[in-house]
């Protein structure tokens, strides 16, 4: 079975799940459109979740002692079972045998697992085995074990997958401490794994030490995956498995063994979901880290009362030096509230990283100390791609543990250890803490003290020439103007606008003009504490407006740097204009250029032009004119594309002529480059040239986050729009850029989890719903997807007629309906051709789809050049003539 027919099967069985009885039949009828052999697929999985419910009522003693009543091999070497040989047997447990094997028809060593006799005789059992082992096949991540078939025999049901050589955790960590450099690599393996899994829809459910195989160069695979929910359906209780049956000899004993990784919810009986993996990874990393489980009691009752009622006894009291950062993570990992947990296990391997990258000096020693082990690890990394980029650094270091009998591993430990202690004394010396003492600010515009006499010039053009003088500090990250502009124009407490752009201090000032004079007041305030801490003043003639903003954010700049004790290039702002009028217009239409709606990028063009006209040598003005060219070509179905582009490269042209080195001009090219001429080459080399002038603008990361989003590089585009975050965290476009970036790559849960913040932040902010819509539906949450949907027609005051046509169409025909009414109505509204066909497609309709898609292709709507990424369209892949269309657009 494809990946993609899983991921059909799996939607339309969440959706019929809504449904009862003669509803449930009508709906897949309608959904299935007369594939018979999809319809008993899906009603095949529904029969198995439903009679599994009832197997897991059965107390846990009894499951337990029935499954391991009689646990014994009962195959001999050389036997057959369909084309494979019997080799050895590997262990028996619970759930089954299993043997390593010759494949005949491949020529290669296998595992075979076949199926307790106990568990065939249950019809439902072997319906959900086969389900799961589908699931499990569908997975295709290096860290977690291949299924490469599921077969039958007259008398057996079998499972063969790859067999690895190797130990199990549970064998390593009984043989010898593990250094925090491999801890920290086997969690991140498997938090990688465990990601990957999560955004298919399939959780684990049963990790722990046994189920993780350990290969001798250190790579981590995770076993049994998806098997552990034959036991645990639908209200988890205890996972059986081999592994644990291997080291415990009593049913008493496998369930012991597997309850010191349960989660809270998962020993009560309640509803589990991926949070309960994130907490057994948890357990898994306390052990690694402490040589013993966190809940562990002398009795089952006692375990279980420490798992539900305990916290677990802080790591330092078994673990010596273990960082500050790593006993955070372990702690919020073994949070009983899986609300207060981590809420994906992307976030958890983000955690990992960062903390393992602050440690990369071990690994360095590591390498130089084993040279005989660098060409494994290249080896490692050529055949195992981008995938393991991020843990195959420390294989050679874990593969010491593995192999540790040599001589010159022994010598690399050794070395290994100075490191350590070398490395956290560096990393721990008062002398290294510039990182930890780098300060945030923003600088607010202006506000006048007398609201009859104010001028913009005055409002943003200061706070314009303080965060360049600020900027040039080191030690100090400043908003940029993008960011804090917004607030000239409404009324906000400096401490909320501190918080909401993420900063540690916050300069907010006021201005009074009289007698030809300016008279500026401002106070730095500590957002954390909420007090004010210093106060300045300063008066300057208002003949000079350029003059006396340079002199002003000299004054306040060099006290800053007085205070926080920075160096800085004291810089003057760099406008590129003489003509007072000209940068006016040119603050104005900048802001209105990234307000993202059609009337305010019009506006932005005409204010713009005006600057241009002022001063035709005004460099920045051109550059900000070729962006809202830009602008009003990425909005709306009734622009003529064409002619914006030719006026935006007019622009982009005079504005490098006037200055070479102007980054918005070529973040400007490569966005035309990119959605226009399709070069993708060349436009990466502008993005690139861009944040390479500017590596603080926002704007040049986040064009280049979906550059890099077209062309498949989800990891490289979702790094950038982090960049571009971190700048300025406020951007509700970055933060949407970023749910989008995550749903391409499939993160459905993560990107689901963006797109509700960005939301949660601005309940009108533009297409998010949309998008969260979308993602609710592909990840098979249709019921939520409706709900939003339903939310986003309210957004947009859409008429009664309106909502009661997508009511009828979810009652009658799910998600499916929804899609058709959008794809019935889309030939009346202003939406780009490519969501057209995207809807089409979804519902099946090829033809209309390419049509549309041709239509978007002729006019060079943007979102052509993610067509290749997007979800929507995975359906039209094996048609010739997406083929086709996807050459022309990679040709130009």
């Amino acid at each position: 079975m494809t990946p993609e027919r899983w991921q059909q099967i799996n939607q339309l069985f969440h959706s019929a799940l809504a449904y009862e009885g003669g509803q449930r039949a009508a709906f897949l009828a309608r959904a299935c459109a007369g594939n018979e052999g999809l319809r008993k697929e899906v009603e095949s999985l529904v029969a198995s979740h439903e009679q599994a419910a009832s197997f897991i009522e059965t107390p846990a003693a009894d499951v337990a002692a029935e499954l391991f009543a009689g646990a014994q091999t009962r195959l001999a070497a050389g036997q057959q079972i369909g084309h494979y040989t019997i080799m050895a047997a590997l262990g028996a447990g619970g759930m089954g045998e299993v043997y390593l094997a010759q494949d005949n028809k491949l020529d290669r060593q296998v595992a075979v697992k076949i199926l307790n006799e106990k568990l065939i005789q249950r019809e439902s059992n072997v319906s959900r085995f086969i389900q799961e082992a589908k699931a499990a096949s569908a997975l295709n991540h290096p860290n977690i074990l291949t299924i490469y078939e599921f077969g039958e025999t007259e008398d057996a049901h079998f499972i063969v997958s790859e067999f690895i050589e190797g130990k199990t955790l549970r064998e390593i960590v009984r043989e010898s401490k593990l250094s925090l450099s491999e801890i920290l690599d086997i969690a991140s393996q498997l938090a990688g794994a465990l990601s990957a899994a999560h955004q298919a829809q399939l959780i684990h459910r049963d990790i722990k030490p046994e189920n993780v195989m350990i290969r001798p160069d250190g790579y981590v695979k995770i076993l049994d995956f998806g098997l552990a929910k034959l036991i645990q359906p639908k209200q988890a209780m205890v996972g059986l498995e081999v592994a644990t049956a291997q080291q415990n000899e009593t049913a008493k004993g496998v369930i012991m063994g597997t309850v010191n990784y349960m989660s809270p919810e998962q020993a009560k009986g309640e509803r589990v979901d991926k949070r309960t993996d994130i907490f057994s990874l948890g357990v898994v990393l306390y052990e690694m880290l402490a040589g013993r489980t966190p809940f562990a009691g002398a009795s089952l009752s006692e375990t279980f009362a420490n798992l539900i009622n305990q916290e677990p006894q802080p790591l330092v009291r078994f673990a010596a030096n273990v960082p500050d950062e790593l006993q955070r993570i372990v702690a919020k990992l073994l949070r009983k509230n899986k609300d207060e947990r981590y809420q994906t296990m992307q976030d958890v391997l983000t955690d990992l990283k960062g903390l393992r990258d602050n440690l990369s000096g071990e690994e360095k020693l590591a390498r130089a100390a084993a040279p005989e082990n660098e060409h494994a690890t290249a080896l490692l990394q050529a055949t195992t791609g981008a995938v393991n980029k991020q843990t195959a650094q420390t294989q050679s270091s874990f593969s010491q543990t593995i192999i540790r009998h040599k001589p010159l591993a022994a010598f690399a430990l050794i070395a290994l250890l100075i490191g350590s202690i070398a490395l956290v004394y560096w990393f721990y010396s008062p002398s290294n803490t510039a990182v930890g003492d780098r300060r945030s600010i923003a600088v607010l515009p202006l506000k006048p003290i007398a609201t009859a006499n104010r001028d913009e010039i005055y409002e943003v053009g200061i706070a314009d020439s303080l965060i360049y003088k600020l900027s040039a500090m080191k030690g100090i990250i400043v908003r940029p103007l993008s960011a804090t502009r917004k607030y000239a124009d409404i009324a906000q407490d400096p401490l909320a606008a501190g918080r909401e752009q993420q900063v540690d201090y916050v300069l907010a000032s006021n201005y009074q003009l009289a007698g030809g004079k300016i008279r500026v007041t401002a106070q730095l305030f500590n957002v954390a504490s909420g007090q004010s801490e210093e106060t300045y003043k300063s008066e300057k003639d208002t003949g000079d407006v350029f003059a006396l903003e340079d002199a002003i954010a000299g004054e306040v700049g060099n006290i800053l740097q007085a205070r926080f004790v920075t160096t800085s290039g004291s810089p003057t702002a760099k406008r590129g204009t003489t003509n007072e009028e000209a940068y006016r217009l040119y603050l104005q239409g900048m802001y209105l250029s990234n307000q993202i709606n059609m009337p305010d990028a019009r506006k932005a063009v005409e204010v713009l032009e005006q600057a241009v006209r002022l001063d035709p040598n005004y460099a920045q003005a051109w550059a900000g004119l070729a962006h809202a060219h830009r602008a009003v070509a990425n909005l709306g179905r009734s622009v003529d594309i064409h002619a914006e582009y030719q006026k935006s490269i007019e622009a982009i042209n005079k504005a490098l002529a006037l200055d070479a080195g102007s980054a918005d001009a070529y973040s400007t090219l490569c966005e035309n480059k990119m959605y226009y001429e399709y070069d993708f080459a060349g436009a990466e080399t502008a993005c690139q040239r861009a944040v390479e002038l500017n590596p603080d603008s926002s704007q040049a990361h986040q064009i280049y986050a979906r550059l890099l989003l077209g062309r498949g590089r989800s990891d490289e585009a979702i790094a950038e729009i982090k960049t571009a975050i971190d700048i300025e965290p406020a951007s509700l476009f970055n933060q949407r850029l970023y749910g989008n970036c995550l749903y391409n790559a499939r993160r459905y849960e993560e990107a689901i989890a963006q797109f509700k913040r960005v939301i949660a932040t601005n309940e009108d902010f533009g297409t998010t719903y949309m998008w969260l819509s979308n993602t609710l539906a592909l990840s098979g949450k249709e019921a939520e997807a409706f709900e939003v949907w339903m939310k986003s027609l309210a957004v947009q005051k859409a008429d009664e007629e309106t909502v009661h046509a997508f009511q009828t169409a979810f009652q009658t025909s799910g998600w499916q309906g929804v899609l058709r009414e959008r794809a019935h109505r889309f030939e009346k509204s202003n939406e780009a051709f490519f969501h057209g066909a995207a809807y089409n497609a979804q519902i099946g309709n090829k033809d209309k789809a390419f049509e549309l898609l041709e239509k978007s292709y002729q006019r060079r709507e943007l979102w052509m050049t993610i067509l290749q990424v997007d979800p929507r369209f995975d359906s039209l892949h094996d048609d010739p003539r997406f083929n086709e269309l996807v050459r022309r657009v990679e040709s130009k």
